[in-house]
């Protein structure tokens, strides 16, 4: 698939990243000056203080100092803009760099934020390459949170497309293509705030952390009082300095005390819990606030998303300058001198116990809300950056559940895999027009038959998760997907390769037998490849006329070439075939997919080609 805009863009991001490295360059040589500026200032301010002290009068030699100090304060501070500018310049490089590896699927230097093992009894998981190492998951996922990429995984496994959904999501993965500055300025505001051991963001310990209950009631009661005890101690003690009333405030001081001791231990952790909270929104607050100061386009689908974060009632701002608060009012624990002082004579550390309960109380309704658009803009951002540094690839068609029956199943044109180099990778097209029909795949090994299943599947799930597919023209129904392709056999388990088939194509049997409105759509490599010959013509003859007609439709690659002869016997059977040929010796496919039968077989090719007797 010839791509002249993604070259141009891929083009346009070297040259970007040639000016970042010079300007770094620049920034470095800069930056190796400041220590020596940052001693400078400390020795020079030093010896004309010391002068101004021992030469003139003193009320010079303090603003010596004061001017000294404030020379070298401004030096530290440039320091430190200079190291930021930095870390954002080879931040913006490290990001340019991976998008240019997303584009020529150069794996090891595209990130891999999630890798959790497959389900082997999901209905395609383990053969269309959607998640693990060098999947279709490595390649779109740019989420800097953990619920970013497993929502996402979601989206890719889900077993049952929804129409709907699917066209929400393409409208906003559209509008959100051409926001490149938006897209990539979330994760650059997370890495300028961490280092790099820092961990994807998981928000999950923030959410139960906030789901622990403390007794509010009786926070407050007690709070109120102590108070009261408070205030009459103060009201107290000046009186009996002012008047002859005898020193009552001992009294109240030491019911106070004594109160405030015992139930001290309940709350002492206050420090913690605020800075617990703290530093785990501290994480995500920026996120927050640049969600909620963006500009986003008038009657947008994305600033109706959004909208969670620009309510009057429930700006991130607004409730995070509380906890910012509350956080600061607590940090008194670490002064250990004016700790006791100010908690002898107000209940500080309660004080602000219960309005950090509070503040819990308001963040556990609002924080799982932003949290959860978080992840849903991650996800989508994901795809959006996806069709950006592919402009070539095409939005596909979804049509509603009721249009099935009088379109097309699947349509394509010149489909490829999107996992494969745009130089290699070889297109077709293909349709299944009806429920019910089934199209058999012959050809000699390596001809292309499995990576054509795997291209229909993989290109299917991109569809339905709102993205673009590697396509000139894809048109497709929603249906259930369902593959047995990449088979193995367990030792643990004591289950046999064949045994494992023999399941897995029973599983799929039950499946298209389900009331569901929307058909399956399996994929099947080589039925029964683990039994005899004879054993497999008339297993897989029974198996194909079993799925024939039924809430279903579907391709089989198979090397029998007796399959092919059911065409005569079941008119919802097509044959296709993917052709071989030999030159200078050698093997060579062009991976075309054409009608009929395949009409030759290159197993004792290749035995005869590697010095093999046959």
């Amino acid at each position: 698939m010839d791509a002249p805009q993604k070259q141009i863009r891929n083009i346009n991001y070297m040259r970007h990243i040639e000016r970042l490295a010079q300007i770094l360059l620049r920034l470095d040589n800069r930056e190796n000056i400041f220590p020596w500026l940052r001693l400078a200032a400390l020795v020079i301010g030093g010896i004309f203080t010391f002068l101004a002290f021992q030469y003139g009068s003193t009320w010079f030699g303090w603003a010596t100092l004061i001017f000294s100090l404030g020379v070298f304060s401004g030096v530290v501070f440039l320091h430190r803009q200079l190291n930021q500018k930095i870390k954002r310049c080879k931040l913006t490089l490290e990001q340019d760099t991976i998008q240019v590896s997303r584009m020529n699927l150069d794996w090891v230097n595209i990130p891999l934020a999630i890798d959790t093992p497959s389900d082997p009894h999901h209905p395609f998981e383990g053969d269309l390459n959607l998640t693990g190492a060098r999947s279709l998951l490595h390649l779109l996922d740019t989420a800097i949170s953990q619920g970013g990429s497993s929502r996402l995984r979601q989206w890719l496994l889900a077993p049952v497309p929804d129409p709907e959904t699917i066209q929400t999501r393409q409208q906003l993965v559209r509008e959100l293509t051409p926001l490149t500055g938006f897209r990539n300025h979330l994760p650059l505001l997370f890495k300028l705030q961490s280092d790099e051991k820092t961990p994807p963001l998981d928000g999950q310990p923030l959410l139960d952390w906030l789901e622990k209950k403390a007794d509010h009631r009786s926070l407050k009661t007690l709070t109120i009082f102590l108070s009261i005890l408070a205030a009459l101690n103060i009201t107290l003690f000046f009186a009996s300095l002012i008047t002859s009333l005898p020193p009552l405030w001992m009294i109240t001081f030491i019911t106070y005390a004594a109160v405030y001791l015992f139930k001290y231990k309940t709350y002492r952790s206050l420090f913690d819990d605020a800075y617990d909270l703290w530093n785990g929104l501290g994480k995500i607050r920026r996120l927050l606030f640049h969600l909620e100061k963006y500009p986003y386009p008038p009657d947008s689908s994305i600033g109706r998303l959004c909208a969670v974060f620009s309510q009057p009632d429930s700006r991130p701002s607004r409730a995070l300058r509380k906890i910012s608060i509350i956080s600061s009012a607590a940090s008194l624990q670490r002064n250990q001198i004016l700790w006791l002082p100010v908690n002898a004579l107000l209940p500080w550390d309660l004080f602000f116990a219960y309005q950090l309960e509070r503040c819990k109380t308001d963040l556990r309704h609002r924080l799982p809300v932003w949290l959860d658009t978080l992840y849903e803009i991650e996800a989508l951002n994901s795809l959006a950056n996806y069709a950006y540094l592919n402009p070539d690839l095409s939005f596909p068609l979804i049509l509603p559940s009721e249009d099935i029956p009088t379109n097309p199943l699947l349509h394509v044109e010149g489909l490829g895999h999107p996992l494969l180099p745009d130089q290699t990778r070889v297109c077709n097209d293909f349709t299944l027009s009806r429920v019910g029909e089934i199209a058999v795949i012959t050809g000699s090994n390596m001809s292309g038959k499995s990576t054509f299943l795997r291209t229909l599947g993989i290109n299917l799930r991109l569809a339905y998760c709102g993205s673009v597919v590697a396509a000139k023209e894809f048109q497709a129904a929603p249906v259930r997907i369902f593959t047995c392709i990449q088979l193995s056999d367990s030792l643990t388990d004591g289950i046999s390769y064949f045994y494992a088939e023999v399941r897995r194509l029973k599983v799929l049997l039950d499946a298209i037998e389900i009331e569901n409105p929307y058909p399956l759509f399996f994929l099947i490599d080589e039925i029964f490849r683990g039994t005899n010959h004879r054993e497999r013509q008339e297993g897989s003859a029974a198996y194909i006329r079993a799925l024939t007609g039924k809430h279903g439709a579907g391709v089989i690659a198979t090397h029998d070439l007796t399959l092919a002869d059911l065409a005569e016997q079941i008119d919802a059977l097509h044959n296709y075939h993917f052709r071989d040929d030999v030159h200078n010796g050698r093997m060579a496919f062009d991976y075309r997919i054409r009608p009929g039968a395949s009409p030759t077989t290159n197993a004792l090719k290749i035995m005869k080609l590697e010095g093999l007797p046959v």
